[in-house]
């Protein structure tokens, strides 16, 4: 039998609703969550406004903010059944290779490696798919005034970094989501159906598709 994972994180581009389903996860486990604070990030609206500008110091912020939460999280409680996080920190690179500058990117790096070497890897990662359409109209749904300025193409180059990240990722074991007709919140059966798959999770890397297939 295999055992339920302890640490899980959820992941995928912005408006795909990694952060409503680790809430949601986290009611049913009654477990600690870990958010990425966006909100908190006093770059991340002027990034929007004029990327080149505030693109370090917003990633910075990120990486600072993120390395601290998996460094209390080690710190925590071991005896704490479930742990559930909306973001994994070696996503920040992705970030960062995509905004940043040769020389920035550098100096980011330097940083990266000093505060990441020891931080926990998950049991399971949940990757969330959708199609930059679908990102767009969940983007524009939540109305959110900085993110409204996100354009398209950058959707699409961020979409695609993460199809090419995940494509290599070994470190944990992977599950796959496309959730682009999935209603996680709303739709019980959705919601159960990938209730099963996490606590029956794979070993290596698997693909969930709830969407029926036979239509006939």
């Amino acid at each position: 039998m295999t055992e339920k994972p302890n640490f899980i994180v959820i992941e995928g581009p912005i408006g795909v609703g990694k952060t409503t389903l680790a809430r949601r996860l986290a009611t049913t486990y009654g477990c600690d969550l870990l958010l990425e604070g966006a909100e908190d990030n006093p770059f991340l609206s002027k990034f929007y406004d004029n990327p080149k500008s505030a693109a370090f110091p917003t990633q910075l912020f990120f990486l600072l903010q993120r390395a601290r939460q998996m460094q209390e999280l080690r710190q925590s409680d071991l005896f704490n059944p479930v742990r559930i996080s909306d973001f994994l920190i070696e996503k920040d690179r992705l970030f960062a290779e995509l905004t940043l500058t040769d020389d920035e990117l550098a100096l980011y790096e330097q940083v990266y490696q000093q505060l990441t070497f020891d931080v926990p890897e998950p049991d399971l990662v949940i990757y969330l798919q959708a199609p930059v359409h679908i990102l767009r109209d969940r983007i524009n749904q939540r109305g959110i005034d900085y993110e409204q300025q996100i354009e398209s193409a950058y959707l699409e180059r961020l979409t695609e970094t993460y199809v090419g990240f995940f494509h290599h990722y070994t470190n944990a074991p992977l599950l796959i989501v496309n959730s682009e007709d999935c209603d996680f919140v709303n739709n019980s059966n959705d919601y159960e159906l990938l209730l099963e798959q996490i606590n029956s999770p794979p070993r290596g890397r698997s693909y969930f598709n709830p969407t029926p297939l036979d239509m006939t």
